[in-house]
């Protein structure tokens, strides 16, 4: 595994790799001696574990850490401990190294990597330097509410957007279709960090700007009735494809309900949102469709594209500021004026 990593940073340009470690005795003495700018450090080691180790980096010479793990979600588990502990992102193992996959992993952890070094990424994986207020200090809402949805390995993407949106976001339904446990924990561990507020979707909750509602329970769909002011409402009704809360469900039925909106789908397993934003585009909405990460499932993904739903592919990173450009007053002008 640490060949193999080697591999993947001495590929990406402008990172060099100075030193290899088997455990954590040997990375003390190597990080004394050689000074490293950024640590990748895995959690599963012999001896001290990775996680114990960072805690130790982070108490008596805090460098940026990159962590490398089994564990792929972001906002549960090891991983969220280990942003917690200050690590700047979390990255996964590889799980097959297909010349396609490889490349994928030179572009994101090259990318994590010098972000991390330039200052562009803080302990806990926020993104440094104020984006969320220079978001807010030229974004004037349109009035369109955002709809994103998402499978289970989407809360790593979903914590990048959140940071990125401001204080006066449009009013936004994200669907959820993970462990409600998952979802819940995300929420609780995200609330305090991040510009919007977060809510728990509640059927007849009235729409604000500046708040995201996450909707994750499995007993119900979410949808957004027509306003004003738009209101979210939960429906018990089947399940569609055996997901509950479908994004297939919600994005078609703002196709049909002329709800002024932009929708979004991001990565996960099968195909549920792929349909519904291809009807959403159909209805001339403008549709994003996230680039699928490493360590994320690109099925939905997939299935989207193949349905040519999105008329943004877009890096998660891009995601937050095209969903802003879109829901603008100054969007629209631009649009005019073409």
């Amino acid at each position: 595994m640490r060949a193999l990593f080697c591999d993947i940073l001495e590929q990406s340009r402008n990172v060099e790799v100075i030193g290899t470690a088997r455990n954590a005795d040997d990375a003390r003495d190597q990080i004394e001696e050689l000074k490293p700018n950024i640590i990748t450090l895995d959690v599963e080691m012999p001896g001290m574990s990775g996680i114990d180790f960072l805690q130790e980096i982070m108490e008596e010479n805090p460098l940026p850490v990159v962590m490398l793990s089994s564990i792929t979600q972001s906002g549960t588990g090891t991983a969220q401990r280990a942003l917690d502990l200050g690590a700047v992102a979390c990255f996964p193992k590889p799980v097959n190294t297909s010349q396609e996959n490889f490349k994928a992993a030179v572009a994101e952890l090259g990318k994590i990597v010098l972000d991390a070094v330039n200052g562009e990424l803080k302990s806990g994986g926020e993104t440094a330097g104020g984006g969320a207020d220079e978001a807010a200090a030229g974004y004037d809402w349109d009035g369109k509410v955002l709809a994103l949805s998402g499978g289970n390995t989407s809360l790593g993407p979903l914590r990048q957007i959140l940071a990125a949106l401001p204080a006066n976001c449009p009013p936004t339904l994200i669907t959820l279709d993970c462990d409600e446990g998952d979802a819940q924990d995300f929420m609780a561990k995200l609330s305090s960090s991040v510009a919007c507020t977060l809510a728990k979707a509640s059927n007849g909750a009235v729409m604000e700007q500046g708040t995201v509602y996450i909707a994750y329970d499995s007993d119900y769909h979410a949808m957004i009735e027509a306003g004003p002011p738009p209101v979210l409402r939960l429906v018990d009704r089947d399940p569609v494809g055996g997901v509950r809360p479908s994004a297939d469900l919600l994005f078609g039925a703002l196709s049909r309900a002329g709800v002024e909106c932009v929708g979004g789908l991001l990565e996960g397993p099968g195909s549920d949102g792929a349909k519904g934003l291809a009807m959403l585009r159909d209805a001339g909405k403008e549709t994003l469709l996230q680039q699928a990460t490493v360590a994320g499932n690109g099925e939905r993904i997939d299935a989207a594209r193949r349905a040519s739903a999105g008329t943004h592919y877009l890096g998660v990173e891009e995601l937050a500021a095209k969903a802003l450009e879109l829901t603008s007053k100054s969007a629209g002008a631009d649009q005019l004026a073409a």
